[in-house]
């Protein structure tokens, strides 16, 4: 499906950039896949805090601070 959105310059030549590198001619499927993540990030929230919330305190500090280290790093390494 078709629709308009207001993008700023910075984000237009971003997003062509992406595409160049991934070999696309046109960035919608970038647009695309964006969106989707984040509707599937949005949209769970209320489960994913309930779900949070039953395991508090399952990890001692240790565990959790690593836990948080590692998560950090995959951050970083993601792409």
């Amino acid at each position: 499906m078709r629709t308009t959105i207001e993008i700023n310059d910075e984000q237009r030549a971003s997003l062509l950039k992406i595409a160049a590198e991934r070999g696309l001619k046109g960035f919608s499927p970038i647009v695309q896949e964006a969106l989707g993540e984040y509707l599937a990030t949005r949209g769970g929230d209320a489960d994913r805090n309930s779900r949070a919330q039953a395991v508090r305190g399952a990890l001692d500090r240790a565990e959790a601070d690593e836990l948080d280290r590692a998560c950090k790093r995959i951050r970083d390494e993601w792409r």
